[in-house]
């Protein structure tokens, strides 16, 4: 019997598309002053793929998060969202920041 190392790997991999569509989607018209804020505080590109690092931590491969930013990029049912030129240019932006080398810092 082999043992399950990662028990929560396929709720992080839904994360992980969550996490893509609220960053591409932006904010509503209609949203309120704490959305606003925590769209301010936590909906940047270096927030976005530090919650999907985490996300791969817990057993979400690099290649799972690429097919996610493929099927939002070429998928029929993420048309709309395609639509509006500042998402695709976060989406843009995000796989940049994500499939870049890390830097590795030396004390």
């Amino acid at each position: 019997m082999k043992p399950n190392n990662f028990a929560m790997r396929d709720w992080h991999l839904e994360h992980v598309e969550k996490v893509i569509l609220r960053y591409i989607k932006g904010l509503s018209d209609e949203a309120s002053s704490f959305e606003k804020r925590n769209f301010k505080k936590y909906s940047n590109v270096a927030s976005c793929s530090k919650q999907i690092e985490y996300d791969m931590k817990h057993g979400v491969t690099v290649e799972e998060v690429i097919a996610v930013l493929q099927k939002i990029r070429h998928d029929d049912s993420y048309y709309e969202i395609r639509q509006i030129h500042e998402a695709v240019q976060r989406l843009d932006d995000l796989e940049r920041q994500l499939i870049s080398p890390k830097r590795v810092t030396r004390w």
